[in-house]
């Protein structure tokens, strides 16, 4: 008979991205919040949907995590300074392009960090208690800079881009790293920011078969443990009517609520919470 104990089961961070978007995104997240699914919420202030969303943080547990999911790849900016040089913002391939030749506005892109932070101050009544950027912008050059030195003055965490895990879908893994990932991290190590030593969830937002994706993820996460990103919404309201992966969104909400995910946890022996560390060591 083995004189070993059982072994400490690994944790897992579910963070729900894109509260504010809409109604059905923002309801649906909470209701998943509310009841124990994820434990994190990133939230969108640029949407016209954040003035009605943010009234209901305040009412999810305690426990749950409430971050700033900082955007400059869809809808307007808030700043006059940024809607003075971009008054639409740039889809993510044209802001990455910018971004890898050192061509972005980066004192407007300061002025519209801080707008941004102040309008998720103003709506939920305390700071984020950590910072991630819509489709990763947060990793990209010169945002990264802006974004960890905001991190450090608020002693928040970061989520960090550099070692992203999982089934499949290596090219857009590797594009995660290396658009500005893998320097995100080192800078974070370097600068003593909490973040999560690695990131899962992923893929195409097309695949049909939510659960084994999921599945696989729980099967990779380290011992040091991971944050899983997701996109859950519930059937109406995912946006502006035309949200590209509206079906994803429902497809990620209705396992998530199931006993099917609490079985797939069980089964993997993971627990959720938070995953932040500080630790100087490599990811």
């Amino acid at each position: 008979m083995s004189s070993r104990g059982p072994a400490t089961p690994r944790v897992l961070a579910v963070c729900a991205d894109d509260f504010g978007l809409g109604s059905g995104v923002s309801r649906g997240i909470a209701e998943l919040a509310a009841g124990g699914r994820v434990v994190a919420v990133s939230c969108l202030v640029t949407p016209p949907g954040w003035a009605a969303a943010a009234p209901t943080l305040a009412g999810l547990p305690q426990a749950v995590q409430r971050g700033l999911h900082f955007n400059l790849s869809e809808g307007e900016p808030v700043s006059p300074a940024l809607r003075g040089a971009w008054p639409q913002l740039p889809a993510l391939p044209r802001l990455i392009a910018a971004a890898l030749a050192g061509r972005l506005p980066l004192p407007a892109l300061a002025a519209e960090w801080q707008a941004q932070w102040r309008r998720f101050v103003d709506a939920a009544g305390a700071a984020p208690d950590y910072v991630d950027g819509h489709q990763h912008v947060h990793h990209l050059p010169g945002v990264r800079e802006i974004v960890v030195e905001a991190a450090v003055a608020a002693g928040v965490a970061v989520r960090s881009t550099g070692r992203v895990l999982g089934p499949g879908f290596a090219a857009k893994r590797w594009l995660i790293e290396h658009t500005g990932g893998r320097a995100l991290a080192a800078l974070l190590r370097s600068r003593g920011v909490a973040h999560n030593a690695a990131l899962l969830g992923v893929y195409d937002f097309r695949a049909p078969d939510y659960r084994s994706l999921m599945q696989r993820w729980l099967a990779s996460v380290p011992a040091r443990g991971g944050l899983l990103l997701c996109h859950p919404a519930l059937d109406a309201g995912c946006g502006d009517g035309a949200d590209p992966i509206a079906a994803a969104r429902r497809r990620e909400a209705a396992y998530l609520g199931s006993d099917a995910f609490s079985e797939d946890l069980a089964a993997a022996g993971v627990s959720l919470g938070p995953v932040w560390s500080r630790r100087s060591s490599g990811d």
